[in-house]
């Protein structure tokens, strides 16, 4: 039989062990905490560095004529009546503002690095885009360059704001922004407000007898080319570098009429060209005009173009887009004497200050 002094003996060492135990146990388990700790942070860091080789191993590239398709099928899908969302303008105008693209988590993202690094809205679901966003944040960030987006419109403005709320502003450009009219209006020019269109439209056929308006084929667009570079030569073109970047992009438009699936028109007088335009359905209900020329000298050609091709070609279409201003006084006049519908107003984003 076991004394007194070695009962507490006893039951002073079971409860030495058994503190001994619980410390162990306590040690154990902080140390678990501390490997699972160090296992998420691992993981986070194992995503962040997955992420950024992620952007490293996007390629942006210039666009190109075997592009098409899939550029087109992401503007099909997520349609917009600005005209900068259609194949032909991205390609023909990325050789002169250095603008490439990529595809990027389901979305299409346009780049230039013309006055510095900035993105296009990116094209694509909204969960797609908001997820892109953040990455060209970091892109941004990671090229030592401040976060831009351009040709950003009000409804594009919307959406980031409802997901990043009054940390980005919008600084709408006027020049660029896109004229809409209805296609009705445009082809009869009925109305009070159009009455002087009307009466270009009946000066030129009571002055020209013999003259009548084509569609342009691959039968005629040769005779539209050595018009448009008749018209150059009389224009200035060499001096002035707008005008001749949008010669550029009016003879590629011409030279690849049949391969970008154009749709054009053409008015002859007296059996020859006198003025002409192109363009392309930008969504189910906008057709866009993306070029017309016309001489200056044959009075009333240019309203006569305008409507005759509307008439002709754009009556499937609820609205025409005829493309923006540039900031020209004298087109901006011309344009808005027509009675736009609405403008398609386009701006640059960029991240509000810290104060």
């Amino acid at each position: 039989m076991m004394s007194k002094k070695g009962v507490y003996e006893s039951l002073y060492k079971m409860q030495f062990q058994f503190l001994v135990y619980k410390k162990k146990v306590n040690f154990f388990k902080y140390r678990l905490k501390k490997w699972e700790k160090y296992g998420i942070l691992l993981k986070y860091e194992k995503i962040a560095k997955e992420k950024g080789n992620f952007m490293e191993e996007i390629q942006f590239k210039r666009p190109e004529i075997e592009d098409r398709e899939l550029i087109e099928s992401y503007f099909r899908k997520y349609p917009s009546r600005s005209c900068e969302r259609t194949f032909v303008n991205v390609f023909l105008w990325s050789r002169h503002y250095k603008v490439t693209f990529a595809e990027i988590e389901h979305t299409i993202v346009f780049k230039s690095e013309d006055h510095g690094l900035a993105f296009a809205y990116p094209v694509g679901a909204a969960e797609d885009v908001k997820r892109v966003l953040e990455f060209l944040m970091e892109y941004s960030a990671k090229k030592e360059a401040p976060f831009v987006l351009y040709n950003v419109t009000e409804d594009n403005f919307r959406q980031l704001e409802e997901w990043y709320p009054g940390q980005y502003q919008i600084e709408y450009n006027r020049d660029i922004a896109d004229y809409v009219y209805e296609s009705e209006k445009l082809a009869t020019l009925s109305g009070k407000k159009l009455h002087a269109k009307r009466n270009h439209i009946n000066k030129f056929k009571a002055t020209f007898d013999d003259w009548c308006y084509e569609p342009i084929t691959k039968e005629n667009v040769e005779e539209c080319f050595q018009m448009a570079l008749k018209w150059r030569n009389e224009s200035g073109c060499e001096e002035d570098v707008e005008k001749n970047a949008e010669m550029c992009v009016t003879l590629n438009s011409l030279r690849l009429f049949e391969e970008l699936e154009l749709k054009g028109g053409l008015l002859r007088v007296n059996g020859e060209i006198v003025a002409f335009t192109m363009g392309e359905p930008i969504s189910e209900d906008t057709f866009v005009v993306h070029i017309e020329k016309a001489f200056a000298d044959v009075q009333g050609a240019y309203p006569m173009i305008n409507q005759q091709f509307v008439e002709h070609e754009c009556m499937n279409y609820k609205y025409v887009n005829r493309e923006e201003d540039t900031g020209a006084e004298g087109l901006r006049k011309a344009k808005l004497s027509y009675r736009p519908v609405f403008l398609v107003e386009k701006g640059v984003v960029t991240k509000k200050s810290e104060s």
